[in-house]
């Protein structure tokens, strides 16, 4: 089964192909602020698996929690491969796929800016617990609470270590396959700035009916 995995969630975009356990095609970039610049790199893994999109059996996608807007774009893009192409979206955590086929326990730890970072802990590919924001004087004592040893990942420690679409793709794979294409949103954990700031609506904007 070819799927096509994606992660945005942080400011290095990661662009795999997998058929089954193998790794066909992945490429990462550090230019993703545009969409162009996400089909560009899905489209050179497309070219280098020689897949072309309507060989694709499912699109995978890195859910975060991470960067607001990479996750929007991911979620935009993979929702109109997916629906273009007639195939399941499956979305996976972008924490999971950092902390994806380490032994032990691990746990992965994403910049959530702000002064403030994700984290999730995994054991053997599976969440143990919930995954979390807060400050980062605040996981010594999350750590502690595991009360065994443990491996540290992320991209605010060295070395820097970002999701993989590789990851993306193989949780996928092994995961419950849901499609979510119609209802599937970006994990974000907590609010937006602009929900914070503005928590009855910007001003200005059109209200829901």
């Amino acid at each position: 089964m070819k799927v096509l995995g994606i992660d945005t969630a942080t400011p290095i975009a990661s662009v795999a192909i997998v058929d089954d356990k193998t790794v066909l095609a992945e490429t990462r970039s550090e230019r993703q602020g545009q969409r162009a610049d996400l089909l560009l790199l899905i489209d050179a893994v497309c070219v280098g698996a020689g897949v072309a999109p309507l060989e694709l059996d499912a699109i995978a996608i890195g859910a975060g929690p991470g960067s607001f807007t990479g996750l929007r774009i991911g979620m935009a893009t993979a929702k109109g491969i997916a629906f273009a192409a007639n195939r399941p979206l499956w979305a996976v955590s972008s924490l999971a796929a950092l902390a994806y086929d380490r032994p032990g326990l691990v746990l992965a730890i994403l910049d959530a800016r702000r002064g403030e970072i994700y984290v999730g802990a995994y054991r053997d590919n599976t969440l143990v617990g919930t995954e979390r924001v807060m400050p980062p004087s605040e996981l010594p004592a999350f750590a502690a609470a595991f009360g065994e040893p443990m491996t540290y990942v992320g991209d605010t420690l060295e070395p820097k270590e970002t999701p993989s679409g590789v990851a993306v793709a193989m949780l996928a794979l092994a995961g419950a396959r849901v499609d979510v294409l119609v209802r599937g949103a970006p994990s974000y954990i907590r609010p937006s700035e602009a929900e914070i700031r503005y928590p009855d609506g910007v001003p200005g904007a059109l209200r829901k009916r």
